[in-house]
């Protein structure tokens, strides 16, 4: 077994679930894995992608459960997520001068990199496009989590967010349904991806919130929308 392998036991404990449970999930091909020399043996890339859907769909009864889980599952102590602190003013645009996907990608991976903490634009937007092709990360709700398949810490100091809002939507996703709400994760790990999509994706799963975001003027309006988001989620958890 690699160190990229789950078996029963590590996948049970990581996602806090009885083994026999992911066994049924296995053997019902609801969780990607596969046997070897009968033993059942999970690509933790291949979970991580699982799980990165299983937030996409989920509530915020779910997303608080799988926050927990996640933080759970840090081999060590770790601070809360805060995206606030992920997103800095200097990486938020409003309006986002950008009227296409590939004018997004290079707007998006430019404000990051306008942190310095992200070190190759370019690179980066490539890797965000080869993700789109595919599967588009754009959602229902007029909103994009931008990110490449897999995490670049080689090019990056730390985690970054970047935020822009489009004067108008644009086609992006494969539904053909508008978007103008992107955020970019540029996150150093698997697991640190799917503790910032998971904080995230409850920060945006509040249609007035979403609305309030649509009618911010300027990167210091957004950023305290979000900070007084984020108390208020905070607030839930207590």
């Amino acid at each position: 077994m690699t160190q990229e392998d789950f078996d029963i036991d590590r996948l049970a404990a990581y996602l806090h679930m009885m083994p026999a449970a992911v066994v049924k999930l296995a053997e019902r091909g609801k969780l990607p894995g596969r046997r070897v020399g009968g033993e059942w043996r999970f690509s933790a890339a291949e979970i991580h992608h699982w799980l990165e859907d299983r937030i996409g769909l989920s509530d915020d009864e779910a997303l608080v459960h799988m926050e927990g889980a996640l933080d759970r599952a840090a081999e060590t102590d770790v601070d809360e997520i805060s995206i606030s602190k992920l997103l800095r003013i200097a990486a938020i645009e409003v309006p986002l001068l950008a009227r296409t996907r590939t004018s997004v990608f290079a707007k998006m991976t430019e404000l990051a990199a306008a942190t310095n903490l992200l070190w190759d634009a370019e690179k980066m937007a490539e890797a965000v496009r080869a993700r789109e092709e595919m599967h588009s990360t754009a959602l229902d709700n007029g909103v994009a989590l931008l990110h490449p398949r897999r995490p670049m810490p080689a090019i990056l100091a730390e985690a970054v967010l970047a935020l822009g809002i489009t004067s108008g939507g644009i086609p992006f996703g494969s539904s053909g349904s508008l978007t103008d709400i992107f955020f970019l994760i540029c996150s150093t790990s698997d697991h640190e991806h799917l503790r910032i999509l998971a904080r995230l994706s409850r920060v945006i799963n509040d249609p007035d919130f979403l609305w309030a975001m649509r009618a911010a003027t300027d990167a210091t309006a957004l950023h305290q929308l979000i900070q007084d988001r984020e108390a208020a989620i905070r607030g839930t958890n207590n």
